[in-house]
C-alpha cells in the first residue's frame, strides 16, 4: 500500500481520539463490572471490523485480508499476555478500583514504544532480505519454546522483577503504600515513585518484551508498516476491557499456548518459505486467505477444546 503521510496523520490522530475518548470515561477509579467491560469489548472489536472493512473499500481484499490476520494473531497473543498481567496485578496488589487506570497507562505506553519497533522492523526488512530468515527461525524457537512453557505451567509461577525496573527503583526508590492514582510523593523529605508508577511501568515494559515475538509474527503475515501499525493498535486498545472481562476465565483456557506455538509455528515456516522465494527458489508461498482460515480454525479448535478440558476438571 502507498500510504500518504496525511493518511498517516489522520490515522493517528483518530486512534489519538479513541484513547482519549476511551481514558475520559474511565478517568474516575471504580471496580469494573463484567458487564461494562463487555459493552467496551465489544466496541473495540467493532471499531477494528470497521477499519478493515474501510480498508477493504479503499484498498481491496488483500490489504483487508492483511489486516485482520494480522489483527487475530496480534489479538490472540495479547489474551496469552493477561497471564502475565494477572501476576503483575497480583505481585503489587494492586487495588481492584485502580487496575484499570494502570492497563489504560501501560498499554499506551506499551503501544508508543511498539511504534519504534514497528518503524525499525520496516527499515530492516526494506534493507535486509535475509532478515526473514531470522524472524523465521525466531518464530520457530519462540513456537517451540510455548510448548515447553505450557508443559511446565509457567504461568502459575510469581512475576519477576526485570532489571531495568530495579534499577529504576533504586534510583529513585518507592513509596510504602498507594496514594491514590498518584504517580510521585514526597516521602522523608524525597520526591518517590509511588507502587503505581511502578506496576504501570511493569506493565508497559512487559508488553514490550512481548513484542520482540508479535511484531516478527505479524510481519511473516504483512510487510506493510501501515497495517502492522493499525492491528497492533486495534489489539492493544481494547485488552484493557478484555483483561477485565475475561481474567476470571483465563485458566480455563488450559489449550491456548498450543494453539498460539501452532500459530507462530505456521507464520515462521510462511516466513521462511518466503525468503527462499524472494532468493530464487522456486518453492510455494502461502496466500492470505489461508493463512486467514488456518488462524481462525486454529483459535476455534483450541477455544473448544480448552473449554471441554477444563469443564471436565
Amino acid at each position: 500500500m502507498n500510504v500518504s503521510p496525511s493518511v498517516w496523520l489522520l490515522t493517528v490522530a483518530v486512534l489519538c481520539v479513541l484513547i482519549a475518548a476511551d481514558f475520559l470515561i474511565g478517568r474516575r477509579p471504580h471496580d469494573v463490572s463484567v458487564r461494562e467491560a463487555g459493552a467496551w469489548t465489544v466496541v473495540w472489536v467493532v471499531l477494528a471490523c470497521v477499519f478493515g472493512l474501510v480498508l477493504y473499500a479503499r484498498a481491496g481484499g488483500g490489504p483487508a485480508g492483511e489486516f485482520f490476520a494480522g489483527y487475530l494473531t496480534e489479538k490472540s497473543l495479547s489474551v496469552d499476555n493477561l497471564f502475565v498481567f494477572v501476576l503483575i496485578m497480583s505481585k503489587f496488589a494492586v487495588p481492584s478500583r485502580y487496575q484499570q487506570r494502570v492497563l489504560m497507562v501501560g498499554v499506551l505506553m506499551a503501544l508508543v514504544l511498539r511504534a519504534g519497533f514497528i518503524a525499525a522492523g520496516a527499515a530492516i526488512i526494506s534493507t535486509f532480505s535475509w532478515v526473514f530468515y531470522v524472524f523465521g527461525a525466531f518464530l520457530i524457537w519462540t513456537a517451540w519454546k510455548l510448548v515447553q512453557d505450557a508443559r511446565k505451567e509457567e504461568h502459575d509461577e510469581e512475576f519477576e522483577e526485570n532489571k531495568l525496573l530495579k534499577a529504576v527503583e533504586r534510583r529513585f526508590g518507592v513509596a510504602d503504600r498507594y496514594h491514590g492514582t498518584r504517580l510521585w510523593v514526597e516521602q522523608d523529605g524525597r520526591r518517590v515513585m509511588t507502587p503505581m508508577l511502578v506496576v504501570m511501568l511493569a506493565i508497559g515494559s512487559t508488553d514490550v518484551l512481548f513484542a520482540l515475538d508479535s511484531i516478527p509474527a505479524i510481519y511473516g503475515l504483512t510487510q506493510d508498516p501501515y497495517i502492522v501499525f493499525t492491528a497492533n493498535a486495534f489489539a492493544l486498545m481494547g485488552l484493557r476491557q478484555l483483561y477485565f472481562l475475561i481474567g476470571g476465565l483465563l485458566k480455563r483456557l488450559v489449550h491456548l499456548s498450543h494453539g498460539l506455538s501452532i500459530i507462530l509455528g505456521f507464520i515462521g515456516v510462511k516466513l521462511v518459505l518466503h525468503a527462499l522465494h524472494e532468493s530464487g527458489v522456486p518453492v510455494p508461498e502461502i496466500g492470505i486467505p489461508f493463512s486467514l482460515g488456518f488462524i481462525v480454525l486454529v483459535l476455534a479448535v483450541t477455544t473448544l477444546t480448552s473449554l471441554r478440558a477444563s469443564r471436565r476438571t
